[in-house]
Order: structure tokens, then sequence, then C-alpha cells
């Protein structure tokens, strides 16, 4: 039941963090709290004995996706608020509101769901690195390949874009 305990707060941190990125009005501080948002679902992967996944989502997400949001919000010059009308009372009533339903939701899955983490599933167990790595450059050749080949028309793309500005 421990193992659940900490599976639920670990999903009541990235699903609050996930909702402060939609909510903050600064580029720079959503960035953040999307990189918690991420680790947060990296240890998920690793309560699910998904190891190899935990360590894809602190590498991939984590490490190249969020640098890579930081140089694009660098680049628009993103840091600067704008000014909108006052809406804090609402967004702070709303907020509360939604914390208080999700609590009661996470309160009544714990009461009366079974154990999330007793036995992984055979998905999970199955697989690992060497599996991945099979049906990866055999099976899923073709689209491994054309996602490398957009990741490289992005790359170029924005040193084409920053070397015009700079």
């Amino acid at each position: 039941m421990s193992l659940s305990i900490l599976f639920y707060c670990i999903g009541t941190i990235a699903i609050g963090s996930a909702i402060f990125v939609v909510l903050n009005r600064n580029a720079v501080y959503s960035a953040i709290s999307l990189v918690l948002c991420f680790f947060s679902l990296a240890v998920m992967y690793l309560l699910l004995e998904a190891y190899i996944l935990a360590v894809l989502e602190i590498f991939i997400y984590a490490g190249a996706i969020m640098v890579l949001f930081l140089f694009a919000i660098m680049l628009l010059n993103l840091g600067r608020e704008e000014a909108l009308p006052n809406l804090r009372y609402l967004q702070r009533a709303l907020s509360i509101f939604l914390v208080v339903i999700f609590f009661f939701g996470i309160l009544l899955i714990m009461a009366s769901g079974p154990d999330v983490l007793h036995q992984p599933s055979e998905k999970f167990s199955a697989g690992g690195i060497y599996s991945l790595g099979e049906s990866l450059f055999s099976k899923y050749l073709l689209p491994f390949e054309v996602a490398s080949l957009l990741l490289l028309v992005a790359l170029i793309g924005t040193v084409y874009l920053a070397k015009r500005k700079i």
C-alpha cells in the first residue's frame, strides 16, 4: 500500500505541475514546471519497473526537448508578461475548486481501488532494452527514420532562423 500512496503522490505532483504549465503567464516558469512534470513521470515509470522508459523520459524530454523549448523562448523573447485584465481572483477560486475536486477523486480512488502497483503487467515485464532496440530498428524502422529526418529539419531551421537574427 505504501507504493500506491507514493504513486498517487507523484501523480499529484505531475498533474499539479502540468496545470501550472498551462496557467502560468511566464513562459520560463512554465518550462521549468514542465521539467518537474517530466521528472515526476520518470519516477512513475521507475515505480512501474519500466526503467528504460524512465531513463528515456529524463534524457529525451527533460533534457533535449526542454533545451529546445528554452532556446525558442529566448529567441522569441517571451520572458515579459503582457498586460492582461486582472483575473487573479477568478483563477484562484477556480484552481482551489479544481484542487479540492482532484484530491477528493484521489481519496476515492485510494479507498475503493485495488493496489495499482501490485504486479507489473506482462507488457512491461517482457520488454527490455534488447527487445526495444530490436523492434525499433526492424518493425518500426521507417517511422524512426522519418522522426530523425523531422528532427534534423527542425534543427537546420532553428539554426537558419537564429543566424538570420544575428
